[in-house]
C-alpha cells in the first residue's frame, strides 16, 4: 500500500474517533435526570456513605 492510502486511513480513523466522541458527548448532554435527582442538594448526610475521594461535590462541602 501507498503512503497516501495509509495517510487516509489514519485521517477516517481520526474523523471517525472525533465523530464517536461528539455524538456520545451530544446524547450525554441531552439525557434527562433519573426522577428524584431534578432538586437533589448535596449535603454532609448525602456524602458521608460515598467512597469517590476525587468528587467535586465532597471538597466543596470541606470547604464550607
Amino acid at each position: 500500500m501507498s503512503k497516501t492510502a495509509y495517510l487516509i486511513i489514519a485521517i477516517a480513523i481520526i474523523v471517525l474517533l472525533l465523530v464517536t466522541v461528539i455524538v456520545s458527548f451530544v446524547i450525554y448532554r441531552k439525557t434527562p435526570l433519573p426522577k428524584g435527582c431534578e432538586n437533589m442538594k448535596i449535603t454532609k448526610d448525602t456524602c458521608k456513605n460515598c467512597t469517590n475521594q476525587i468528587c467535586g461535590y465532597s471538597k466543596k462541602k470541606e470547604n464550607e
